[in-house]
């Protein structure tokens, strides 16, 4: 049997650096779209990405965004050793934030990203441990909807 050949690629994300945001997930979708991923798959990815890329940069004080492409497949991993999420269920619905005012009034904070996560990916896990951090996996199929 042999092993499915992928491209890796990984981002240390920097707690707070708002100068360098989206760098993660922009530099995934040049790697997709240069790949030859379809667009609107590429879309999906870049969106899931930044929204994960944010909170980890908004309210973990950083982390790491890794992706994995595969042929029919890209499978992105975010990982920060933050304060954790204390109730991912609540954490998990539309508008729920814990972003201070000022993330607010700087246009993020709305409590969209994990629910856009969720909503642009094919499976969505996160697992998360006060004090320790939060991990979330992503997995998006290849298969575009323009076709």
């Amino acid at each position: 049997m042999t092993e499915a050949k992928s491209v890796k690629i990984s981002y240390d994300v920097a707690g707070g650096d708002f100068d360098r945001a989206g760098e993660a997930s922009s530099g995934i979708k040049r790697m997709l779209q240069k790949i030859g991923i379809p667009a609107d798959i590429v879309r999906r990815i870049a969106i899931g990405t930044y929204e994960a890329e944010m909170n980890v940069l908004i309210h973990a004080g950083g982390g790491k965004v890794a992706a994995e492409i595969f042929q029919d497949h890209t499978v992105i991993n975010i990982t920060d050793h933050g304060p954790g999420i204390p109730d991912i269920k609540l954490a998990m619905q539309e508008g729920w934030s814990t972003a201070p005012d000022y993330i607010r009034q700087m246009g993020f904070g709305a409590g969209m990203g994990l629910p856009n996560m969720m909503k642009c990916s094919d499976k969505f896990d996160i697992q998360s441990k006060i004090g320790e951090g939060t991990s979330i996996t992503m997995e998006f199929k290849h298969i575009s909807e323009d076709l």
